[in-house]
């Protein structure tokens, strides 16, 4: 029985051990807090969270911290878990408030009304976390007006988007059928001028019958020059012939 008392001696002994070694690491870690040396204190509350026993001040208190370094996230994360577990109405509070006050940091302004409303259930009377929540509230509403405004927006954009592309395929559709016609009327012409032909092999284009003409009219010059030019030669011939 002594033994099993000096055991549980022992037990209590160390934890209180841990206990001054937790609150010593707050100490510290409120002193740098104060000097603003915000991540420094962040560091000794970190310690003091480490240890068996940890006091809900340290982990509060790194909560702050992290939030003072713009850990908005992570501080958020370390209020929640607080204030889920905790039993004390005044430490739920306090963590939901600060809960709130990370979460508009981050411009999550539905989850910072919810947040302060969990801190004023926790404490009706709180008028900073209800002024704070009004905030949330306003914030929240000019944030659905700006996203339905930019919905909207977007839509027009997008209606605007899909009549030019309309717009634009319409046109290209009338160009190819434009040049589907012409192509057509082409081929037409063509077959029309085969088939004319074929129709009426001898008879000859009016090209065709001037290029003839021409040439007849060449050759004809050209005989008319030689018949001169023999009549030329016969008129200086030298007659010898003695009568």
């Amino acid at each position: 029985m002594k033994q099993f008392i000096i055991i549980i001696l022992m037990l209590l002994s160390g934890e209180w051990l841990y206990a001054q070694d937790a609150k010593s690491h707050i100490h510290k870690g409120n002193q740098l807090y104060s000097q603003k040396k915000y991540e420094d204190a962040a560091a000794e509350y970190s310690k003091s969270v480490e240890k068996k026993g940890m006091p809900v001040e340290g982990n509060f208190n790194l909560g702050d911290a992290l939030f003072k370094q713009k850990k908005f996230d992570d501080a958020a994360q370390h209020f929640t878990d607080i204030g889920s577990s905790a039993t004390n109405n005044a430490i739920k509070a306090g963590a939901y408030h600060n809960l709130g006050n990370s979460l508009m940091e981050s411009k999550k302004y539905q989850e910072s009304v919810d947040a302060y409303e969990k801190s004023l259930l926790a404490n009706p009377k709180d008028d900073q976390t209800r002024y704070n929540l009004a905030y949330a509230q306003e914030k929240l509403k000019q944030q659905q007006q700006q996203n339905k405004k930019n919905d909207k927006n977007n839509q027009n954009n997008k209606n605007n988007q899909d009549k030019n592309k309309q717009d634009q395929d319409k046109k290209n559709q009338d160009k190819k059928d434009q040049d589907k016609n012409n192509q057509n009327n082409k081929d037409q012409q063509n077959k029309d001028k085969q088939n004319q032909q074929q129709q009426n092999p001898d008879k000859l284009s009016k090209d065709d019958a001037q290029r003839m003409l021409d040439a007849l009219n060449d050759n004809e010059k050209n005989t008319q020059d030689k018949l001169k030019n023999k009549k030329v030669k016969a008129g200086k011939m030298h007659i010898d012939k003695d009568w």
